[in-house]
């Protein structure tokens, strides 16, 4: 048995508004690091698919709830040594604090596109809760990566092969990169 510590595990949060392509980049991910996605939207209650599918944008009191139960999902992850790739759209920096509080390593990507684009991937989306109409409304809720935060942005116009191989190649995705993030 060797003495040689495992590598914390990597939480990659692959972040942005809705129709910014976050499972399309997870399944590309997943696809070449062999570490499983969990899609944030799975998490969310009922009460919060519901009121976002009447066209109703969440606030903060919806979202603590949903980011907690990410976190801790995160954090039972990473107790079992597993790094994890999580979709989730992270839309404020105290929405990411409460992701960085899971156990293990914290890297976010931020999907950027203009919102023209994101408005005509929404309109061809089928069986998704959230309407284009709410589209507007989490944009003005984004706040970027600050310069304190362990992340980067791409433009989520390029391909999704192109996007996953950039994410892919960062040092700080070594973990999750190599053996599929797993001990």
């Amino acid at each position: 048995m060797s003495d040689t510590p495992r590598p914390r595990p990597v939480h990659l949060v692959i972040m942005g508004v809705s129709g910014s392509g976050k499972t399309t980049i997870a399944e590309q991910l997943e696809l070449r690091s062999g570490v499983p996605y969990a899609e944030a939207d799975v998490f969310h209650p009922e009460a919060n698919k519901k009121k976002m599918g009447s066209g109703q944008p969440l606030n903060d009191d919806d979202r603590w709830p949903w980011l907690h139960e990410l976190r801790d999902w995160m954090t039972s992850q990473a107790e079992k040594g597993h790094s994890t790739i999580v979709t989730c759209s992270a839309l404020k920096k105290s929405y990411r604090d409460v992701l960085r509080e899971a156990v293990g390593d914290e890297f976010f990507v931020l999907l950027d596109a203009p919102e023209d684009v994101l408005a005509a991937r929404m309109e061809v989306r089928k069986g998704h809760f959230m309407p284009a109409s709410l589209l507007r409304s989490q944009l003005d809720t984004l706040e970027g990566l600050a310069d304190d935060e362990n992340g980067l942005t791409v433009d989520a116009t390029d391909t999704p092969e192109a996007l996953a191989d950039e994410v892919l190649a960062l040092s700080a995705l070594a973990t999750l990169a190599h053996e599929g993030g797993r001990p």
